[in-house]
């Protein structure tokens, strides 16, 4: 990593082709229409075990963001995807380098759908545009996300993870609501999501105890 590289320095592309989701998954944005990007984080302050913070910060960035456009009803879905009345508008993926047991830079890939209209097969995806009627200004859009970047993560070095722990949980998409989930051999089993560990697992309350999951562990059906 080129250490002369400015911290929040960003790298942006008009067309992926190859956009990487959680898991593997595959982030598939119409050419020129959505904001498709990369963000340099140096020295995070973040621990290894701890390193869930960093998608917390990055999820209530976008959603400050997108609350200054008036997005109706915002959540986050576990871990990250961000949603607009349970349909998704943004996806995050974060690349870590570790020195020491701590996080030495982060790469912050954010996907937003922003003016495309057609999401062919994806009936649970959508963009702004699609939702208010009305097509963005990209880069102004970008300014202000990487403005919310920053502020988010001078407001954690100063105030520490506890605010911030606590406001990413206001967001939570289903907390404490009974919903339905699919574990890795399709068996499905309801419970009720409680919030989320400090290393990132997702807290549910089943009939004889509160369960931790990790990403690959359980899938939310909604």
């Amino acid at each position: 990593m080129d250490t002369a590289l400015e911290d929040f320095c960003v790298v942006v592309t008009n067309h992926q082709t190859k956009g990487k989701g959680q898991m593997g998954a595959e982030w598939v944005s119409e050419k020129g229409k959505n904001l498709t990007f990369s963000v340099l984080k140096k020295e995070p302050s973040i621990v290894l075990p701890r390193r869930f913070l960093l998608s917390i910060l990055v999820s209530l960035s976008i959603i400050k963001t997108l609350e200054a456009y008036s997005v109706p009803k915002l959540a986050i879905k576990w871990p990250n995807d961000i949603l607009s009345d349970h349909h998704k508008i943004s996806g995050i993926l974060i690349e870590n380098i570790i020195k020491s047991n701590k996080i030495d830079f982060s790469v912050i890939g954010i996907g937003l759908n922003v003016n495309q209209k057609l999401f062919k097969g994806l009936p649970k995806v959508t963009s702004l545009k699609s939702i208010l009627g009305m097509t963005l200004d990209k880069d102004e859009l970008l300014h202000k996300l990487i403005e919310n970047l920053q502020i988010y993560f001078k407001l954690y070095t100063e105030k520490g993870e506890g605010i911030i722990n606590a406001e990413y949980e206001t967001y939570l998409f289903r907390k404490d609501k009974p919903s339905t989930f699919e574990l890795p051999d399709k068996t499905l089993i309801t419970g009720i999501i409680r919030g989320v560990t400090d290393a990132g697992k997702l807290c549910v309350q089943m009939e004889d105890a509160t369960k931790e999951f990790d990403l690959k562990e359980l899938k939310l059906l909604y």
